[in-house]
């Protein structure tokens, strides 16, 4: 509304309370001025010196060039861009239109700001618009593809009993056979070597326990020739016949007299 300087000032220190108020009151002796001399830019000149001093000013016009949305959500980010470009008065004029939308997009996550950058929109309420719609439409994509994932998800689980009974049976099976193996030190079966809870070796030569192959006294004898030092399959000696025993009748008795005269 329409307001003439002298009554904004008047409006101005009306709504001062407590401390501000306190304040006032010293600012006005200090200066040595009374009240129907206050002008508005002189209030608004101490009111700024002491409750918005130029330091903090210049690190809320920092913090504004470098805002970006990062983990905040859209209106969060929009919020507080507008809450820092006040104190940066050149975004605030017409002439810095085109800028203070190149910097507000700029600040965009990267998955709002690819949808949204090539319209190369340039009218800032515009911009806020179409960049909301972006985040929400990406907010509803990403539920949409979460929820299909899931669903296919608990979609494969209803098959895996199954298929991990059958499994288990391989893989049980499969150790059983392993364990079924013979133990290389006491020639037990159903167990290995570095379980066996005998400390003494097993020969592997004569089958006796406390003693290796290696120094194994046992003769090697051949079941063919009787002799020391070979075994049976390498015998080069003639074959012995073993002894058969035929079922004779009448009829054939008289062809194989030979065998038993």
């Amino acid at each position: 509304m329409g307001c003439s300087e002298v009554n904004k000032t008047t409006l101005g220190t009306y709504v001062l309370r407590e401390e501000a108020c306190q304040w006032w009151k010293g600012a006005k002796l200090r200066l040595g001025i009374g009240a129907m001399m206050v002008t508005w830019e002189m209030f608004k000149r101490e009111f700024l010196r002491n409750y918005f001093p130029a330091d903090v000013k210049s690190k809320k016009v920092v913090e504004f060039m470098k805002l970006e949305q990062g983990n905040m959500s859209f209106a969060e980010y929009a919020a507080k861009f507008q809450s820092l470009c006040a104190f940066s008065p050149y975004y605030n004029t017409a002439e810095a239109e085109h800028d203070k939308c190149v910097k507000f997009e700029s600040g965009l996550r990267p998955d709002i700001k690819h949808l949204i950058g090539f319209s190369e929109i340039r009218n800032f309420p515009t911009l806020v618009a179409k960049s909301r719609i972006c985040d929400e439409d990406g907010k509803a994509r990403s539920s949409y593809y979460k929820a299909m994932t899931e669903k296919r998800g608990k979609g494969q689980d209803r098959g895996k009993p199954y298929g991990d009974k059958g499994k288990k049976a391989v893989e049980s099976s499969g150790t059983k056979k392993r364990n079924n193996g013979q133990c290389y030190k006491c020639g037990e079966m159903g167990q290995k070597s570095f379980e066996c809870p005998k400390k003494v070796d097993k020969c592997f030569n004569c089958g006796r326990l406390g003693q290796r192959s290696d120094v194994c006294d046992w003769k090697l004898t051949c079941f063919n020739c009787g002799e020391e030092g070979h075994k049976s399959p390498a015998c080069k000696k003639p074959k012995k016949t073993m002894g058969k025993v035929f079922a004779l009748n009448g009829g054939n008795a008289d062809q194989v007299d030979n065998l038993i005269r």
